[in-house]
């Protein structure tokens, strides 16, 4: 079964995202040479925290980066009414949060892999410093 990712809710969307950038993130911290579990867990919390992931989408707003179809699937995230928010988080940036997950969750199950990996590649160098 391949589900529809363009009739799918926003949450399932994130949930599916949430689990795909985590995984890219964790597999980016071990190339990288770091092996140490703590300092592992602390690094992977920079790329995947809601504020660092809020800040990656809203930089890809600002700059331009996302096509009509993909402004229209981060709204749809951000509106996303989950009826819980995280501690240590606004509520703002939980929901840009989400819209960065459901985006990331709507071209894995897409299948579209091309445009996945420039998005993930892109989130990572933004968190390192280099806003490609």
């Amino acid at each position: 079964m391949n589900p529809d990712a363009r009739q799918m809710k926003s949450l399932a969307l994130a949930y599916m995202g949430d689990a795909v950038y985590e995984v890219h993130v964790r597999e980016h911290l071990l190339k990288t040479g770091k092996v140490k579990p703590n300092k592992l867990h602390k690094e992977a919390v920079t790329f995947v925290s809601a504020k660092a992931q809020a800040a990656i989408i809203l930089h890809w707003l600002k700059a331009d980066y996302l096509s009509g179809e993909e402004q229209r699937v981060v709204n749809r995230g951000r509106n996303a009414k989950s009826g819980t928010v995280p501690k240590n988080t606004s509520v703002q940036t939980y929901r840009y949060s989400t819209a960065f997950e459901a985006l990331i969750g709507y071209y894995y199950l897409l299948e579209d892999k091309e445009r996945l990996t420039e998005l993930l590649k892109a989130a990572v160098a933004f968190v390192e410093g280099r806003k490609d």
